[in-house]
């Protein structure tokens, strides 16, 4: 590892308790959203409804409207697990012939065989069908208290104030612009005279990028209901401007397009159940890991050593071979498939309420800013979902019409064998499942509290055959990692991030705790009250 970071630099994060609710997610601003949802009565499904339409607007880059997703909702008074899945799909409309290979390989985030044009990576011809509201109308349906109207208000509101520019805001705009500006209504949203808006020195100087069209947006989805998305007027405006791109997106994909309630995975551990998201995630991945790691180590006294380490690496290159040998759409079943080595656009958050209502919620665009398509009639940011194809035929992840996209997130609740209970997810690609994971092992194996746990270093195994090591792991760790497989140190650090990015809540009792990345600049748990 080289660079030129200070050692002797420390950040931390408390972890927040309370009796109320707790939301923690990437953008502070959200999660003092759903927060506030709480605190006027709303159940934890009302939280995550709010606190996903907020990030939308606030960090949409990341995720929102044009995305997909799943959550994993445990229900204190029933004491059941439920899966709501929203994940994406390429259109009905898909042509193959519009996606032919030049050669080489593809600049983004998978190996795959370069397309002309990249039009599988960026632009119209990238984008799947979304999911986002259709996953928040189930949830709403099932369980919500408050009206949709009320729980949209907020982001209504966010939008008319316009995007905020900080120091991150530019940092996540330059790493894009050179796509955003490609799309005249993307530059318009998220450049100014075609580059990254910057934050001006001056304490009392304020930057904001107008989102008049995201608002309007906002507020017709508000008035006239989730459906409206897919059915209505916003519908037609989607499809209308996404095809007039390109694209083959269409008012019959987007009518089809339902979230579907499934049964979570239950992995039984260390006397205790992981509940992960099923099928085309990476929970199975997740549940084969822990089998793995079950088997692979007994737990330390005074918390993971080096041979837990090790266990940690081999279980989850393991289990990551078996799923790239494996996980694919065909037909609807599990096929060989592959997924992305460098983190995504992505965005996760966890709620609990007062009553124990726990939620669990990953949302995705894929890359940064997803397709860096923005609509020009609704300003809604795309996803990029086509580039979960292989496109290359032939593979059972091939892209095709209506196939269903392969994911690496992978969003859990868990109870301890101490009566414990956690909510975890993550962002950051492949590097979701090696940090989920070893978190539900500091917690579950070790019984670390939350703020031990989001403190504690993790290693990662998504580059590769190579292992990453946090510097601040003990030298007898580093060493033994070392000796075993192509290991590199890195440092926790805000960008670029060499390990993923978790927001967690944890129960114990009645009391709530909460806690997010420290290294994040905008993410916190914020406590009702």
């Amino acid at each position: 590892m080289s660079d030129q970071f200070s050692n002797s630099q420390v950040i931390r994060k408390p972890a927040v308790s309370a009796k109320g609710g707790i939301v923690a997610a990437q953008s502070r601003k959200a999660a003092e959203v759903g927060v506030e949802v709480l605190a006027t009565g709303g159940d934890c499904v009302d939280a995550v409804i709010a606190t996903t339409f907020a990030l939308g607007v606030l960090e949409p880059w990341m995720s929102g409207a044009g995305g997909g997703g799943g959550m994993v909702l445990y229900r204190a008074k029933e004491n059941r697990v439920e899966v709501i899945d929203y994940g994406m799909h390429a259109p009905g409309g898909l042509r193959l012939e519009d996606y032919p290979l030049t050669g080489g390989a593809a600049s983004d985030l998978f190996p795959w065989a370069r397309v002309k044009d990249d039009r599988n990576l960026h632009g119209p011809g990238s984008i799947a069908v979304p999911g986002v509201v259709a996953g928040m109308e189930e949830a709403h349906r099932r369980h919500a208290k408050l009206p949709w109207k009320e729980l949209l208000a907020p982001s209504v509101k966010l939008a008319g104030e316009g995007l905020l520019v900080d120091w991150w805001t530019t940092a996540m705009i330059a790493s894009s612009a050179a796509d955003l500006r490609r799309y005249p209504a993307s530059a318009a949203a998220y450049l100014l005279d075609g580059l990254p808006p910057n934050a001006q020195w001056s304490i009392k100087s304020e930057v904001r990028m107008p989102q008049d069209k995201l608002k309007a947006s906002m507020a017709q989805l508000a008035a006239a209901g989730p459906r409206d998305f897919y059915e209505g007027d916003l519908a037609r405006s989607i499809a209308d401007d996404i095809q007039a791109a390109g694209g083959t997106l269409s008012v019959r994909d987007l009518a089809s397009f339902r979230a579907h309630l499934r049964e979570p995975l239950r992995i039984p551990y260390r006397g205790g159940t992981v509940y992960a998201t099923p099928e085309m995630t990476a929970g199975p991945t997740m549940a084969r890991t822990l089998g793995l790691l079950q088997k692979a180590f007994e737990p330390a006294q005074g918390g993971p050593d080096a041979a837990t380490y090790t266990a940690y690496a081999e279980a989850l290159r393991a289990a990551y071979r078996e799923r790239l040998k494996e996980m694919g759409d065909v037909d609807g079943r599990r096929a060989l498939g592959a997924d992305a080595i460098a983190p995504a656009c992505t965005t996760h958050f966890s709620a609990v309420d007062r009553d124990g209502n726990m939620a669990a919620v990953t949302q995705t665009l894929l890359s940064n800013f997803g397709s860096r398509f923005v609509t020009p009639n609704t300003g809604l940011t795309m996803n990029n979902g086509i580039m979960w194809f292989d496109p290359t035929q032939g593979a059972p992840n091939s892209l095709a019409p209506g196939k269903r996209c392969l994911t690496n997130y992978t969003p859990v609740v868990a109870e301890a064998a101490d009566g414990r209970r956690l909510a975890a997810g993550a962002s950051g690609g492949r590097r979701i499942l090696p940090a989920v994971s070893q978190l539900l092992s500091f917690v579950m194996d070790f019984g670390m509290d939350l703020d031990a746990a989001i403190h504690h270093p993790r290693i990662d195994t998504s580059e590769g055959n190579v292992v990453t090591g946090n510097v601040r792991l003990p030298a007898a760790v580093r060493d033994a990692l070392r000796g075993r497989f192509d290991f590199e140190e890195a440092r926790t650090q805000t960008l670029p991030m060499k390990f993923a990015c978790p927001s967690l809540v944890l129960r114990d009792g009645t009391t709530n705790f909460g806690a997010t990345e420290p290294f994040q600049p905008w993410g916190d748990a914020v406590a009702e009250g």
